[in-house]
This record gives C-alpha cells, sequence and structure tokens, in this order.
C-alpha cells in the first residue's frame, strides 16, 4: 500500500493480473519491471563501516557501523535524490494466524510519515511484498538530509497503541476491500495463488486473510515491529543528484543514530512437491467476458541454475509479451479467439517464482476451447525452438525495456533496492542485459519443457455467473 501512484513489484503479490509492469504484481506505488531488478544480498561488515568500495562507475556501497547497508547510485541529470529504505521483512514473515502484518506495519509508518514528508515536498511511495518492505520518497537535493533524519525519528519511535493499531488494521481492511474484494481478477489470482504454493507462506496474501487482521493487536504488532526493523536488517539505497561522500554523510548523520539489535533468522520454507495440476473456477455476477489464468511454480533468479531464470524471462517475452508474441499472433489475430493475451514471469523473490499465462476470450468462445489453444501453444513452445528473428526481438524488447526502466530515477533506486532484499547484488543488476542477450533458443526450448509443466500449475476460470 502507499501513494504516488506507481505500481509496486509482482511480489508485492497485488493480486491483479500482470500489468506489465513489474510487478512486478499489484498494490503500492512504487513499479519495478519484472524485467531487470533484483535486490542485493551485500555482505559487507556492518560493524567496522568500511572504506567507500567503488562497486563500478555507477554504485558505490559502504555499511553503517549500526548495520545498515547502503547504496549509492550517483545521477546527475536533475537535481533530485529518491531515497528508498528496503527491510527485508515481508508477508512471509507474517506469524501464522495473524497474516496481513507486514503490510499492516507498512502502512502504520507511511502513515507516521507522510505530513513531514509532505512539508518538504517529497514525493511518497511505500509497498510491501511477500519477501521486503520498502518505503521511497523523492525530493530536491537540499531537502535529503531532513527527510532522512524525521524518517530515522519515526522508524525510532512508531506509535503503535491500541487505539493506532486497530486504526490500522481497519485501514488496511479498507485497502483490500478496494483492492481485492470488489475486483473478480484479483480475488481469482489470490485463490490460484493459495493453490499453487501449497503450505509455503507465498499462498497467503499480502493484504492477509480478513478474519486474521482482525485479530491483530498491540502486542503482537510491537513485538514484530521490534523483531523485525532494526537498521541492520536493512538496505538504504540512494539515487541521483548526490555523491557518495555527500549520502555516507547524510545516512550516518540520520539512520546512524539507530541502535542496532541482534536479529533472528529468518524461517526457511519447504517446498511441498505438486502431484498433479489444480484447477479452479470462480463464477461472479460482475464478469462479462470467461477468462483464462494459469500459473506455474517455477525457479526464481535467486534459485535458478546460471541461465534459467533469464530463458524463463525470454520466454515469456516469446510467449505473450506483446502483439507479435505468440499467443496475440495465434489467439487474437489468426483464430479470433481472444481480445486479450499475456504471458509474464515473476522471478525475483527468495524463494519460488511464478511463470503466468492470461487470456480473455471473445463473446461466445468457450473457455474449454481458448484452454485448448493455450496448451497448444504452449506445447510447441516445448518442442521446438523458437525462430532466430524471433528470439532476437524479444531479448532486444527486454534489454531496452530496462533501459528506459532506468530513465525514471524511482525505478532505478528500485531495481538495486529490490534485488539486494532477496539477495541478489548489485552486480546481478548491471549483468542482467548481458545474461538476457545470451540466452540461446534451446535453452529457451529446455525451460518450456521442463519448468512450465502443469503438474507445477493451478489454471483459474473466470466466468460470469450467469454462463
Amino acid at each position: 500500500m502507499a501513494d504516488g501512484g506507481v505500481r509496486a513489484p509482482r511480489n508485492a503479490k497485488a493480486i491483479a493480473f500482470p500489468a506489465r509492469r513489474r510487478g512486478l504484481r499489484d498494490r503500492a506505488v512504487l513499479i519495478a519491471s519484472r524485467v531487470g531488478a533484483s535486490l542485493l544480498a551485500l555482505a559487507l561488515a556492518a560493524a567496522t563501516a568500511p572504506a567507500l568500495a567503488q562497486q563500478d562507475a555507477k554504485v558505490f556501497q559502504f555499511a553503517l557501523e549500526n548495520g545498515l547497508q547502503v547504496t549509492v547510485v550517483p545521477d546527475h541529470r536533475a537535481p533530485v535524490v529518491t531515497r528508498m529504505l528496503l527491510y527485508r521483512v515481508g508477508a512471509a514473515d507474517d506469524p501464522p494466524g495473524l497474516s496481513g502484518l507486514a503490510d499492516f506495519i507498512q502502512q502504520a509508518a507511511l502513515n507516521a510519515g507522510n505530513a513531514t514528508s509532505s512539508n518538504n515536498g517529497a514525493r511518497n511511495c511505500a509497498f510491501t511484498t511477500h519477501d521486503y518492505t520498502a518505503f521511497c520518497q523523492q525530493i530536491g537535493k537540499d531537502r535529503l538530509r531532513a527527510v532522512m533524519s524525521a524518517d530515522a525519528d519515526r522508524l525510532a519511535n512508531l506509535a503503535l497503541s491500541d487505539r493506532n493499531v486497530r486504526d490500522g488494521a481497519d485501514a488496511v481492511l479498507a485497502d483490500r476491500r478496494a483492492r481485492v474484494d470488489g475486483n473478480p481478477q484479483a480475488l481469482l489470482r489470490e485463490q490460484m495463488e493459495a493453490a499453487l504454493f501449497l503450505s509455503h507462506p507465498y499462498g497467503r496474501p499480502v493484504t492477509g486473510w480478513p478474519e486474521e487482521v482482525r485479530h491483530i493487536g498491540r502486542i503482537e504488532a510491537q513485538a514484530f515491529y521490534d523483531r523485525h526493523y532494526p537498521p541492520n536488517n536493512a538496505y538504504l539505497v540512494v539515487a541521483g543528484d548526490v555523491t557518495p561522500d555527500e549520502a555516507r554523510a547524510d545516512a550516518e548523520a540520520t539512520y546512524g543514530k539507530l541502535t542496532a539489535h541482534e536479529l533472528h533468522p529468518r524461517a526457511e520454507f519447504a517446498q511441498p512437491p505438486r502431484l498433479g495440476e489444480t484447477r479452479l473456477t470462480v463464477l461472479r455476477d460482475d464478469v462479462r467476458m470467461p477468462l483464462l489464468l494459469r500459473l506455474y511454480r517455477v525457479a526464481s533468479y535467486t534459485e535458478a541454475r546460471p541461465g534459467e531464470a533469464e530463458a524463463l524471462q525470454v520466454l515469456a517475452q516469446l510467449l505473450g509479451g506483446d502483439p507479435t508474441s505468440a499467443l496475440y499472433r495465434e489467439l487474437v489475430i489468426r483464430r479470433k479467439l481472444a481480445t486479450e493475451t499475456r504471458a509474464f514471469y515473476e522471478g525475483y523473490a527468495r524463494d519460488d517464482g511464478e511463470f503466468g499465462i492470461f487470456a480473455r476470450a471473445k463473446p461466445g468462445v468457450r473457455p474449454e476451447v481458448l484452454q485448448q489453444a493455450v496448451d497448444g501453444i504452449v506445447s510447441a513452445a516445448m518442442q521446438t525452438v523458437p525462430r532466430m528473428a524471433d528470439l532476437e526481438r524479444a531479448k532486444t524488447q527486454l534489454v531496452a525495456d530496462a533501459v528506459y526502466l532506468h530513465d525514471d530515477q524511482i525505478s532505478l533506486a528500485s531495481a538495486y533496492g529490490q534485488s539486494l532484499a532477496i539477495g541478489l547484488t548489485a552486480q546481478d543488476v548491471e549483468d542482467w542485459p548481458n545474461r538476457i542477450r545470451a540466452v540461446s533458443a534451446e535453452e529457451v526450448r529446455k525451460v518450456a519443457a521442463g519448468d512450465v509443466i502443469l503438474r507445477e500449475a493451478v489454471t483459474g476460470y473466470l466466468l460470469p455467473a450467469t454462463q
């Protein structure tokens, strides 16, 4: 949840169907195209505050004595700076029976700082994903320290009174009603992800199940906050018209005052084997045209073999990335079965990622006919390598999207920030275009045959109740 009008990453599991992007999945206000952003898992020694290390000409990294990891991305095209603070805590860390708690804390912290940020002319954004929680502000460079100081004070003194917690839970539920409960597509995806991930917490919505959100109390909220939000569990990304020395001085004067706490290991969850495809049908009075969504459980960027995640990214572009893709050409143009198609890979996660296919049927087309057509296209991808011209076009488009993404300062900060938070590195962000360019046609066919399989899938239909 957040303001600013930018889409949050998919793992925010924002539950709407992918509107590429990026994501990345939903509700908050920051856009991070699944296209090339992964958070850096810095292993800098927090206690020694090492000297600035230049990773390359673009990125500088250091750590404060309290363990806060800092990444600086200079961008001097305009006198503005984006500050993004990411905590390695998300909906996957919600205690059993209290889903939505990480999202609740994010909203409480955002609301506590909105007035100060607005007074400094900041553009705010915040969102919660299953893996991390992010707060960002874009500000004039001369106001950066003031905003960082106010942010540090807010985080150190977040008020979680009984009334604030009750009001916060009500706000989370109201946000859910607005974004999920009245959105048939969001409800379908939520149900499908619960089936896809079995016992893994990725199957719980970031917004929480309403019955569990209502059980959040002050004691539970305070304990969760104290456990997960010290500076040594966070990454700070500063992108914009600032030098590394300036960013370090501002960070030490503000966030450097925060006290580090002993961190508890995050829970590691087994991935229960799926024994077969799951099918789910949702009937709604507010649905007009049948819709098909299929989600596959696949390897993420943090789990994949070398080149596997990049090949899945290219496969998604080939199948349904734009009007030149296989799904659009076959279902919309040639056979006229659908009005809209999409394929997507959401791989920026600590654990499993998702590969998805979406198609909206034309009037009079039965869902099973649409599914058979989709199955045929996927089967062809499993058996045949893509044409070289199609492959090169897909890779060129992905790389171009990443370049355009970095033209926006908030998206630039997010690209580095979200990668660090899930355990990747700044170098992973920098190298991503070259890894995409290196994907071969045979690698694409192999991931289609080995990863995009029905045993690892949930197929969902959203149908008019009167059909």
